[in-house]
C-alpha cells in the first residue's frame, strides 16, 4: 500500500520550489540575449533541485527516517554504471540517424552552424571548427556526466531515489509510469518556454511525458537493479551532456522538435526498441523485486561506497 500523505508532500514541495524557479526568468523583464540565456540555465539548474529537497525534507521531517535512507551510501552492482554511462551515447547516435532516414535534417560535415556562430564571436575565426567539434563530443562523453551529476542528482534523489520506491506497491510497470508522467509533467514550465520542443508550447509538453515515460523506464531499470540512486544521476547526466550532440552535425533550419536530439520523436524509436529487448529478455520487470513492497529504505541495507 502507498503512503499517499508522503507522496502528497513530496510532490508539493518537488513541484513548488521547482516551478518556481522555472517561472522566474518570465518576471525579470527585457533583457539582451547573453545575460537572458544565462539567467534561464541558472535558475533552471537550480530548479533541477526541487525534487531532491523534497526527498529529504519529507524523509527527515514527515517520515522522520534518517538520512541514510535516500541510500546515497549505495551503489549496487557496476556494470549498471556501464549502461548508464553509454547507453545514452548510443541511443543519442540512433536517434541522429532516424533524423537523417526520415528526411528531417541533412548531414553537415562543413559544421555550418559552428562556423556561423564562431564568426560572431571574437576571436571565434581563427578557432579550428573540427578542434570544437572534437571537444564537445569528448566532453560529453568523459567530464560532462560526472559534472552534470551535480544538477541531475536534484532530480534523481527525488524522482528515482524517493518517488519511485513509494510507488512500488502498485507495481513495477505501474510505478514506473506513473513516476515518468510526473516527472514529464514537472518539466511544463520550461518546455512552454520554448525548451526541447521549440515551436510547439503546448504539444511538447505531451511529447516530454512520452519522453520522461521512455527515458523514466531505462533510468527505473537501472535504479531498481542497484538501488541507488548514483546510477540514476550518471545516467541523468550522461543524457544530459550528450543528448544535443547530433544537432552539430546537421544543416541549420531543421525543426529540433521532431529530430536531432535524444528528445526528439526520432530518438524515442530507439529507447523504445531498448525497452522492449529488456523485457523480451526478461530484464524487466526485474526478477527477485517484489512488486507488491517498496525497495526498503533501511540504511543497515545499504552497501557503503
Amino acid at each position: 500500500m502507498i503512503e499517499r500523505k508522503n507522496i502528497t508532500w513530496f510532490l508539493v514541495i518537488a513541484f513548488l520550489f521547482s516551478w518556481s524557479l522555472f517561472l522566474a526568468p518570465l518576471a525579470l523583464g527585457d533583457m539582451d540575449a547573453t545575460t537572458k540565456q544565462l539567467v534561464y540555465q541558472g535558475l533552471w539548474a537550480l530548479g533541477m533541485w526541487g525534487p531532491g529537497l523534497a526527498a529529504i525534507f519529507v524523509t527527515l521531517f514527515v517520515v522522520r527516517k534518517p538520512f541514510s535512507s535516500l541510500r546515497l551510501n549505495t551503489l549496487g552492482p557496476k556494470r549498471y554504471y556501464v549502461w548508464a554511462w553509454l547507453l545514452p551515447p548510443v541511443l543519442t547516435i540512433i536517434g541522429g540517424l532516424f533524423t537523417l532516414a526520415f528526411g528531417i535534417a541533412k548531414l553537415d560535415l562543413n559544421f555550418t552552424m559552428i562556423r556561423t556562430a564562431m564568426e560572431t564571436a571574437a576571436g571565434g575565426g581563427e578557432v579550428p571548427v573540427m578542434a570544437i567539434v572534437l571537444s564537445q563530443v569528448l566532453l560529453g562523453l568523459t567530464l560532462g556526466p560526472v559534472f552534470n551529476m551535480l544538477f541531475t542528482m536534484g532530480e534523481e534523489l527525488g524522482w528515482r531515489g524517493y518517488l519511485l520506491p513509494q510507488l512500488l506497491p502498485l507495481g513495477q510497470w505501474k510505478a514506473v509510469l506513473l513516476s515518468g508522467i510526473i516527472w514529464g509533467v514537472w518539466h511544463a514550465p520550461v518546455i512552454v518556454q520554448g525548451h526541447n520542443y521549440p515551436g510547439y508550447p503546448i504539444l511538447g509538453v505531451f511529447m516530454m511525458i512520452v519522453f520522461c515515460v521512455l527515458l523514466g523506464t531505462i533510468i527505473s531499470w537501472m535504479y531498481i537493479n542497484t538501488k541507488s540512486p548514483w546510477v540514476a544521476a550518471l545516467a541523468h547526466g550522461s543524457i544530459n551532456a550528450i543528448a544535443g550532440l547530433p544537432i552539430l552535425f546537421l544543416e541549420p533550419g531543421f525543426d529540433m522538435a521532431l529530430g536531432g536530439s535524444l528528445a526528439a520523436p526520432t530518438a524515442w524509436i530507439g529507447m523504445a526498441l531498448f525497452i522492449a529487448w529488456l523485457v523480451w529478455t526478461k530484464r524487466f520487470p526485474v526478477n527477485g523485486q517484489a512488486e507488491n513492497t517498496k525497495i526498503s529504505m533501511g540504511a543497515s541495507e545499504a552497501k557503503a561506497i
